[in-house]
């Protein structure tokens, strides 16, 4: 039998989360009549082993959807407001995952601007975690869903692999945004990439 795309994400996914992000970048996130072309994505490790993540202390109701299999997809809202989203990595149960950072509005860019109207371009459209889950149309509905199941599907990149550069986490606290764990993962010189802010002295975690 001839395997899908989301069999093919899947199969990816169920990978290391640190060994897929970098794979990744170049893939197309799909919902609806939007795409968007992934430019950077976060690394995020499970229970114990990362205090960035969301699911560092164990399973709650807000992050049970990281603890399913490969290809879940995580939304949660960030400062209440922003959408943000997440692909599960890894075995049951091991709660890592990918957040999806940024990327370039490859088709649906009319919808996409309906819905981000305060962005001055193109560029801006999906950079950054709250804006990619706004203009793609993400909704908390989608939190738990499957890839090809739900409402998002992904089509994994083809041809020659981009450059891939590496370094802390934007806007993680503390030991999980040290510079020792560089789990941020980007294309070189893509104008759609998030611009790099350290939080010192901020408190809190991402997923």
């Amino acid at each position: 039998m001839e395997s899908t795309p989301a069999d093919d994400a899947t199969r990816l996914l169920s990978g290391a989360a640190l060994e897929v992000a970098p794979q990744l970048l170049g893939a197309v996130v799909r919902l609806g009549d939007v795409a968007v072309r992934l430019t950077e994505v976060e690394a995020y490790l499970g229970v114990g082993d990362d205090p960035g993540s969301h699911a560092h202390r164990g399973r709650t109701a807000r992050n049970s959807s990281m603890f399913g299999p490969a290809g879940t997809v995580y939304v949660y809202l960030s400062y209440g407001i922003h959408r943000c989203v997440n692909l599960v990595c890894g075995p049951v149960g091991e709660a890592s995952g990918l957040l999806l950072r940024s990327g370039e509005v490859v088709e649906g860019v009319d919808t996409a601007r309906s819905r981000r109207t305060t962005s001055r371009g193109a560029v801006d459209l999906a950079r950054g975690p709250g804006r990619f889950g706004s203009a793609l149309g993400v909704d908390l509905a989608d939190d738990g869903t499957r890839l090809g199941g739900g409402r998002l599907s992904l089509e994994l990149p083809s041809g020659p692999s981009p450059v891939v550069e590496t370094g802390p986490r934007v806007g993680v606290a503390g030991e999980g945004g040290h510079e020792s764990r560089p789990w941020r993962f980007w294309i070189a010189g893509d104008p759609t990439v998030s611009v790099y802010r350290s939080a010192a002295r901020r408190t809190g975690r991402r997923g």
